[in-house]
């Protein structure tokens, strides 16, 4: 009988209806696949048993966060290869044959079942770090604390290693060239922040309400460098302690506050500015309007708004529409992503002049690779603070998004909206944007 290797590369190739673009070592040693390859490690057959019980990402996914898969070599080129393979065929194009009655199926079903193992019916408990039960209806208040808690409440001393010492959780901004002349994570991170400060035109006193304000950068820089009197609001109470330990060390506390509170609970407007970065991505489709409403409402007449969110590229079949298995279940629980024109239209809709829109998807690739390198350079470091499941998550997840903005598969934005006064006297420039390139401090 042939090797376990052999075996697996035949039926991915049957499954796929095209040669599996990795080479596989399996459980037993032995390789089978093309020599200069990178690698797929099947450490174990309890893999194939979780794909079997959940075909599909899911259980891809579990076997990835267990440790029964593995990659050795680029896992960047593992994570191009398979996209290659998955995303960029044609409607018409993949396996040639009927999922039911072609013969060649269930010969790959008999052999999968072989290969899994004798204990093949017996079902495996997901990974400790896959998401439970969710309590109340979607994007309930209850729920979405349940929700940013599972993402961001996982250690802030994880998070200092992976996102280094600006502690911003969003794409930096990248000057152009390599490392030296575009700068450092941290020099972009700081550019990203002056960006936006910028585009909201802020100055001594301004109101700034920060929604979604993590760690507190935002804040601390708007602040700081312009003056503003910034509240901060996140449903994360370690981020809450973490940011308000580090307003305190600036020397900050009269004029940064920071809540842990709901966005459709802060009652304390009108605000001259209103930043929202990459938080909008939690509100969900349903909540959208309400969102851009709640954000309309608190702002003064003239008062502007910027918005940076991930957008994904509008579906064929926008009801059919439904988010990763991985993500959902391991990275953002309930997270949404929405087509860049629907948001645009949502705030328009609520009564915001939209300005303004930058696309920045490269520089989210960038940062997510940073971001990568960080967490594999303190990979011993990581296990300390997190399990090596969580720690797998975060470098999977992270991996794979930087490959999906580089092939465009999805996007980030920053949308400059103004609450248009009637008269219709905005406030903006005329002409040129005036804050096109970052200030180096």
């Amino acid at each position: 009988m042939a090797d376990a290797a052999s075996r697996l590369t035949t039926l991915a190739e049957t499954l796929l209806g095209a040669p599996p673009p990795v080479r596989i070592r399996a459980w037993d040693g032995s390789e089978a696949g093309p020599a200069d390859a990178p690698v797929l490690v099947v450490r174990h057959r309890r893999a194939l048993r979780r794909m079997i019980w959940k075909p599909g990402e899911l259980g891809l996914a579990r076997s990835w966060v267990a440790g029964e898969i593995d990659v050795d070599g680029d896992l960047y080129e593992v994570l191009d290869r398979i996209a290659g393979l998955l995303w960029d065929r044609g409607p018409d194009e993949g396996p040639g044959f009927h999922p039911v009655r072609d013969p060649r199926l269930r010969a790959a079903a008999k052999e999968l079942l072989e290969l899994a193992g004798p204990r093949v019916w017996l079902p495996l408990p997901p990974p400790a770090e896959e998401v439970r039960r969710r309590q109340g209806p979607l994007h309930t208040r209850g729920r979405d604390r349940q929700a940013i808690s599972h993402h961001y409440d996982v250690g802030n001393d994880f998070y200092e290693l992976v996102l280094g010492p600006s502690m911003v959780y969003s794409c930096a901004y990248w000057g152009d060239g390599d490392d030296q002349d575009g700068g450092t994570l941290e020099d972009a991170q700081r550019d990203k922040l002056d960006l936006i400060c910028r585009k909201l035109a802020l100055k001594e006193g301004d109101r700034l309400l920060d929604v979604g304000c993590g760690w507190g950068s935002m804040a601390i820089h708007a602040a700081k460098e312009y003056g503003a009197q910034v509240t901060g609001i996140t449903l994360s109470r370690e981020q809450a302690a973490y940011a308000r330990k580090r307003v305190a060390e600036e020397g900050l506390t009269d004029c940064v506050e920071l809540r842990v509170q709901d966005y459709r609970d802060v009652k304390d407007g009108p605000y001259d500015a209103i930043s929202s970065i990459g938080m909008a991505e939690h509100v969900g489709s349903e909540r959208y309007r309400e969102y851009a409403d709640v954000l309309y409402g608190l702002l003064r007449p003239g008062g502007r708004l910027l918005n940076h969110q991930i957008a994904r590229r509008p579906a064929p079949d926008e009801e059919a529409y439904r988010v990763d298995d991985f993500i959902d279940a391991y990275v953002f629980p309930d997270g949404e992503l929405a087509p860049l024109g629907r948001t645009l239209s949502i705030l328009e809709e609520a009564g915001f002049e939209a300005r303004d829109v930058e696309s920045i998807r490269e520089h989210y690739a960038r940062t997510l690779r940073a971001w990568v390198t960080n967490l594999e350079s303190g990979w011993q470091r990581a296990l300390r603070q997190v399990s090596p499941g969580r720690a797998r998550v975060w470098r999977l997840y992270m991996a794979a998004s930087a490959v999906s903005f580089e092939r465009n598969r999805i996007g980030v934005n920053q949308i400059l909206a103004v609450k248009t006064p009637e008269g219709g006297v905005s406030g903006m420039p005329l002409r040129a944007r005036s804050w096109s390139e970052p200030e180096r401090r």
